[in-house]
């Protein structure tokens, strides 16, 4: 059975379970329609509820059970003491990093999200931006809209095939993105919080020494403090005049103003990006260049991947307060459930 597949079985032995409840259900962002279709087919959900009138919220906070999320959302202990009932948070997204998950631990609140299901979609977008700026795609194709080819040819991009990728953060996406860069018969190494000898990658202790080995330097690793900035103007120096920058991760692994020096000056060669760090605000200092490629934030944005995460979103919300066995709970909570 498929992925989709599998998660939409487990959700239709919910439903089949537990019709309409009198739960009380947060949502402390726009979640994706289709998550948050589900949660109402179920639970009484209340959405951005604690933003509004803070008398009717101090009456609604003790009922709250369960919050739904997004991947940018931010759930902080402030709000988690706010709800005492509260027994998850299920985020539709990877990354969590918005969520104060040790704050939810101490509180006894379960903390979830949707890994695996758009591993495959991320990837193929770091190896399109990949594509993209190398063979400077966006550029050709205005090259031909505007009527410019009979004028003369673009200039030559740079060959993708053979080069050398560095890979910060070696988890599923990770991985993903390196078996699609094997069949462009690329070198691959890497840069994680342990060396992973199973890889048969090279592996290296920093992204400045990574970078300072690579072409290419592909960033797919967890957002939050411990990654702010990861990638600095020491590592983009490293990266060389030659080299690439693509990030698919989050805008706070990378110093944007860093970046933008790097790029205007040639420190590096060019960027893709998917992420920012004030999202949906990308600075015109980014958009105004001409060797980078921009997409907002749209690595996981195909039609199945999305309904995918929000069937496993949604059987979380409903493993969790149901007394049944989370399926995809966050690595700190796994931790805490074995220590």
């Amino acid at each position: 059975m498929s992925t989709v597949g599998f998660f939409g079985a487990v959700m239709l032995k919910f439903e089949q379970e537990q019709v309409v409840s009198e739960l009380d259900i947060l949502a402390v962002a726009k979640v994706h329609p289709l998550y948050l279709q589900a949660l109402k087919s179920v639970y009484r959900v209340h959405e951005l509820a604690h933003e509004g009138d803070a008398a009717a919220w101090a009456a609604l906070a003790p009922r709250i059970v369960g919050v739904a999320a997004g991947g940018e959302s931010s759930v902080p202990a402030s709000l988690l003491a706010q709800m005492p009932q509260l027994q998850l948070v299920s985020v539709f997204g990877v990354g969590y990093d918005g969520v104060d998950v040790q704050a939810a631990i101490k509180q006894g609140v379960a903390v979830t999200h949707t890994p695996g299901v758009l591993s495959d979609d991320v990837a193929d977008l770091a190896l399109g931006l990949m594509l993209s700026v190398a063979r400077t795609i966006p550029q050709a194709d205005q090259h031909v809209r505007q009527g410019r080819w009979p004028a003369g040819p673009m200039p030559l991009g740079r060959k993708v095939s053979g080069a050398r990728l560095g890979i910060v953060g070696l988890g599923r996406i990770g991985q993903a993105i390196a078996r699609r860069a094997a069949a462009f018969d690329m070198s691959i190494a890497y840069t994680a919080r342990s060396e992973k000898p199973a890889s048969g990658w090279q592996f290296y202790a920093s992204a400045a020494e990574l970078a300072a080995q690579v072409d290419f330097l592909v960033v797919i690793t967890p957002g939050g403090q411990g990654t702010r900035h990861l990638i600095n103007a020491e590592v983009l120096k490293a990266l060389g005049p030659k080299g690439y920058l693509i990030n698919v991760a989050r805008g706070s692994v990378v110093d944007e103003e860093a970046l933008v020096h790097a790029l205007q000056a040639g420190v590096i060669a060019g960027a893709g990006l998917d992420v920012f760090a004030d999202e949906p605000n990308v600075p015109e200092a980014l958009w105004s260049l001409t060797n980078v490629v921009l997409t907002p934030h749209m690595a996981s944005a195909t039609h199945q991947t999305r309904r995918a995460m929000a069937d496993l979103a949604f059987a979380n919300m409903q493993a969790g307060l149901a007394d049944q066995p989370l399926l995809t709970p966050v690595p700190e909570c796994l931790a805490a459930r074995q220590a």
